[in-house]
């Protein structure tokens, strides 16, 4: 084959890749895509260490975690995350042309864990059917358009406040799993400052570093900052446990015996980097199995809650992405913009019937369009780095609390940051993102926090005369948070 020839053909190829994506129209080029996507995947593969580690850590009220069995599957865990976010990925550039990447949800991820899997009798096939039908239901409200109505219901500071009050959740959980915050043996205050007020231990120093490292990192503009942070850590951990043999803080019957070792793993070199990835996560789900165990409206509050969340943030990121891309329309909408809900709905269902609960859109895509992607070539690579990353989920086995959980911390922060998007100065709408900001972390429950919400700002809605604000959807969804707090005292008032 001639020279001539090849450079024909590769001409042509590049020519159906630029008119497939319309690289040249968006005012890009493959090379910006290219680097795109690979900024979006360094900056958002913390996932694939975090998730495991917030999901696959944690037993559900039968005590069986993830994959089954009495002890964490975490690799199971990180080849499914890697698995899913890949494949929802590659869809998003191929059927949305968006330089969107998706994972599983941070903020979902903890309330399906500590919000729906430890409520009695429930188990975690019982908590992803949950998450299916979410799924199922947001994808419905995108293909029928009664999307608009929902968002238009609830007020806009309040969902601002949804996420802050669970940024906040997550970043207590991090400090505790560090524990950098702990609960005191006695005295009069509900936690203290590592053991007996001081940072005690080498895994505590660990984190600490790791910490500042992601600051100093973020600060300098350095993209990835916090995967090279639980990189850094990790890697620090293991050299500190090889010197001083540390040591686990549990023993084999998950008693505390060493209060200043190791959270969830001990970390040491792993016999193999790379493993051939364990899909048996897959299909673990039971769709309506939650529904006899808890009732009806609870599970159904729960399902309300998990796409709240997932809507909305949804909604906000693809806009963000857009701005920063300069993508969007006249009116502020970005291209394809059904296109790009349907495939995050379809990825809320993937991700739960992968038991890795609700895949949706990252922000930290903006680090790609940053780089000059703006097209679906980018989410292509990134895709694709995903796939290739399951066969990385032994690395997990390595990872300590204290080396991850900075992350949480400094996520924690970004979605802290939507705070001043609230009124502060109106009553109307401070009082109620107030509580749903504090009750998130001070209850342990994402759910007490949104109802507590809800319910006030009906209620001053309707105290200062103004039932006409109160959008008939907010109406019916407080009256369901009503129940939901009431139903223990209404059961023992009758007696069941």
């Amino acid at each position: 084959m001639s020279k001539t020839t090849s450079a024909t053909k590769a001409a042509a190829r590049a020519g159906a890749l630029d008119s497939f994506f319309q690289i040249t129209q968006r005012g890009s080029t493959v090379g910006r895509e290219v680097r795109g996507g690979l900024a979006t995947f360094f900056t958002m593969a913390y996932i694939i260490v975090l998730n495991p580690l917030i999901i696959g850590t944690q037993a559900d009220s039968t005590g069986q975690f993830l994959g089954g069995g009495t002890a964490p599957n975490l690799h199971m865990v990180a080849a499914a995350t890697a698995l899913v976010a890949g494949v929802m990925t590659l869809l998003m550039g191929v059927v949305a042309n968006y330089p969107l990447a998706l994972a599983t949800g941070l903020g979902l991820n903890a309330f399906v864990t500590f919000g729906i899997a430890k409520l009695p009798e429930m188990t975690w096939a019982d908590a992803m059917g949950l998450v299916v039908i979410e799924g199922i239901i947001i994808t419905i409200l995108v293909l029928t358009g009664f999307r608009q109505a929902v968002f238009r219901a609830i007020p806009a500071q309040l969902k601002t406040a949804i996420s802050v009050g669970i940024g906040l959740f997550i970043t207590i959980i991090g400090l505790v799993d560090a524990g950098f915050v702990r609960k005191p043996a006695g005295g009069p205050v509900p936690v203290e400052l590592g053991i007996g007020g001081f940072l005690t231990g080498w895994p505590l120093l660990v984190f600490v570093v790791g910490l500042l490292s992601i600051i100093v990192m973020m600060v300098k503009g350095v993209k990835g900052a916090i995967l090279y942070g639980i990189i850094g850590s990790t890697v620090l951990a293991v050299i500190v446990e090889t010197i001083v043999s540390i040591g686990g803080q549990t023993n084999a019957k998950g008693e505390v015996v060493n209060p200043a070792g190791w959270g969830l793993n001990v970390p040491a070199i792993p016999d193999s980097v790379a493993a051939v990835p364990d899909f048996g996560l897959l299909g673990q789900f039971n769709l309506l199995g939650s529904f006899s165990k808890i009732g009806l409206v609870a599970a159904m509050l729960l399902v309300f809650t998990l796409l709240l969340a997932d809507f909305f943030d949804t909604m906000g990121t693809m806009v963000a992405i857009g701005k920063e891309g300069n993508l969007l329309d006249k009116n502020g909408n970005p291209p394809n913009a059904e296109k790009i809900l349907i495939v995050d709905s379809v990825a809320a269902m993937a991700g739960g019937a992968a038991s890795v609960s609700s895949n949706t859109s990252y922000i930290e895509s903006a680090s790609g369009v940053g780089e000059g992607a703006r097209t679906g070539l980018a989410s292509v690579v990134t895709g694709v780095l995903f796939l290739l990353a399951t066969f990385l989920s032994p690395l997990v086995n390595i990872v300590p609390y204290e080396a991850a959980t900075p992350a949480l911390v400094i996520v924690g922060f970004l979605m802290m940051q939507q705070v001043k998007g609230i009124d502060w100065d109106d009553l109307e709408i401070a009082i109620p993102a107030f509580l749903t900001i504090v009750l998130m972390p001070f209850t342990y429950s994402i759910t007490v926090g949104i109802g507590a919400g809800f319910i006030v700002y009906t209620l001053i809605k309707v105290v200062r005369g103004k039932t006409a604000q109160i959008h008939p959807v907010l109406w019916g969804v407080s009256a369901l948070f009503v129940v939901y707090f009431a139903i223990d005292p209404l059961r023992d008032a009758v007696g069941i």
